[in-house]
């Protein structure tokens, strides 16, 4: 065999134990008590403060712990259920996708602890996906109430999301730098796990602690192609264009350092091992995947179909590997997030292609705002779905995915995983 052919298929693993296995190695590949000790700064002269905010950001937090030699405080929010007890740090809990009241209390408990430091104290920003709606703290003379309104409009309206983001940082006073900037002069070390795809810095969590390079008309102009009018105030806000988000080369970000502790990429990179033990080729077709979930997923079947028809561009058996975050435009009244419905449209397009399973599910364990990390479909779930009396497309068109893959008993539900590197997709052809 030359090196770097996989290896004669393991027929005792089936297809739902690998997918299933490449996805515990995506997510084992991103835990923090795991990677966050690799990355911890020396300790100061002075007092060290521990802020953070992301659905990673508890267990990171227990991760600085459990490694930290010398005194620390701190306080940081995470999404409700996500939380992980410390004893030095203070963990707090808010609602995500959509900001609450918890999340603007927590938000200027994080800005207040970063006031009146000197240049001998270290400032550790743990920052991981879902920080932006965790930890929303309205600019000037906006409300709570007008963010929650922008970002449900947001999310319903297909938005990538370096455009939430952008619209975010510029509705905020704590994103896009500004948390780093009021922690000067002393120095704020950012460890952080993406979710996003590029792997951006300044559009984790909306950069609160790093430079961003968007403005007020990159925002206006987002709202603008969505056709989004609403909540007046926020609108107001951004035609004002006053008070920029911190720039590259601002003073009081200077020697400040960001640490990229956690990747989609890595994550794959995992995967792809378990694939290749398992005697399948595993093709990672990239990371930073965008686009409306139902139209990745067509694409996605047309190269298992090329695969299984012409062996290109990898014979079979092979597993096609794929990250990033995919939007849902909403159009139904179903229960479901993006990796749900990239998976039903994905069963939709393959309309039963024999000897082709796949996974598709959030790295965090939640998808959307269910309680799965999302599903599986095997080659036999539209057969099993007939005879259950329930349309795939008729699910699909009604933004239905949760319910569907409910009803045929192929969720994959993990809990909060405590992590962060975004969806992960595998498709395996047999």
């Amino acid at each position: 065999m030359a090196p770097g052919q996989p290896a004669k298929i393991d027929l005792a693993v089936t297809p739902k134990d690998l997918l299933l296995s490449m996805f515990d190695a995506a997510v084992k590949a991103a835990l923090p008590a795991v990677i966050v000790p690799n990355y911890l700064p020396k300790p100061p002269k002075g007092r060290t403060i521990v802020i953070g905010a992301g659905k990673a950001s508890a267990a990171m937090a227990k991760a600085v712990e459990d490694h930290w030699q010398g005194p620390l405080e701190g306080v940081v929010v995470t999404r409700y259920g996500h939380a992980v007890a410390c004893k030095h740090i203070e963990i707090l809990e808010s609602s995500h996708p959509v900001p609450d009241k918890n999340g603007e209390d927590a938000a200027r408990k994080i800005l207040a602890k970063v006031q009146g430091l000197t240049k001998d104290d270290l400032v550790i920003a743990l920052i991981s996906g879902g920080a932006s709606a965790l930890m929303p703290l309205p600019a000037g003379d906006l409300t709570l109430a007008d963010k929650q309104a922008i970002n449900k409009a947001l999310l319903a309206s297909g938005a990538s999301i370096d455009e939430m983001n952008c619209v975010r940082k510029h509705l905020s006073a704590i994103k896009g730098g500004r948390l780093a900037a009021a922690a000067h002069p002393a120095e704020v070390v950012s460890l952080l796990i993406s979710d996003v795809p590029g792997d951006d810095p300044s559009v984790i969590g909306s950069g609160p602690t790093v430079p961003d390079k968007t403005t007020f008309a990159d925002a206006l102009s987002i709202v603008r192609k969505y056709k989004i009018a609403e909540p007046k105030a926020a609108i107001d806000h951004l035609e004002k264009g006053a008070e920029e988000s911190i720039k590259p080369g601002d003073k009081s970000l200077e020697g400040n350092v960001l640490e990229m502790i956690a990747t989609p990429q890595l994550s794959l990179e995992a995967a792809a091992e378990v694939a290749r033990k398992a005697g399948y080729t595993p093709l990672i077709l990239g990371d930073a995947i965008e686009g409306e979930a139902r139209e990745v997923a067509r694409v996605m079947a047309g190269i298992a179909r090329q695969v299984e028809k012409y062996g290109q561009p990898a014979k079979r058996p092979c597993v096609l590997l794929s990250g990033g975050e995919t939007t849902v435009t909403v159009r139904g009244k179903g229960r479901g997030g993006r990796c749900a419905e990239f998976l039903l449209a994905l069963a939709v397009a393959l309309d039963g292609l024999p000897g082709v399973h796949a996974i598709a599910a959030d790295t965090d364990g939640i998808d959307g705002s269910e309680d799965n990390a999302g599903a599986i479909a095997l080659d036999d779930i539209l057969a099993r779905a007939a005879k259950l009396g329930v349309s795939a497309k008729a699910a699909l068109a009604d933004n239905d995915g949760y319910s569907f893959f409910s009803k045929l008993d192929s969720l994959v539900v993990t809990g909060p995983t405590l992590t962060n590197v975004n969806d992960f997709r595998a498709i395996i052809i047999s």
